[in-house]
């Protein structure tokens, strides 16, 4: 079986990290792009305007 070429992240927003809004992309996990860590403008609904998004871990999984 051959090895995942990305890895999941979670985008959430530079002003409030701890909004209830956030974006899951994809991101390489290998080559130079992989050290460095997602800042994007995107969306943000609850504000109602164009924002800087950061790159988070992702929450710990539940069962």
């Amino acid at each position: 079986m051959a090895k995942k070429t990305s890895v999941k992240v979670r985008l959430v927003p530079e002003a409030k990290p701890n909004s209830s809004f956030f974006y899951y992309v994809k991101k390489p996990n290998a080559g130079e792009k992989a050290k460095v860590k997602l800042k994007v403008k995107k969306y943000n609904p609850d504000t109602r305007k164009h924002e800087v998004f950061v790159e988070k871990k992702l929450p710990p999984h539940s069962k």
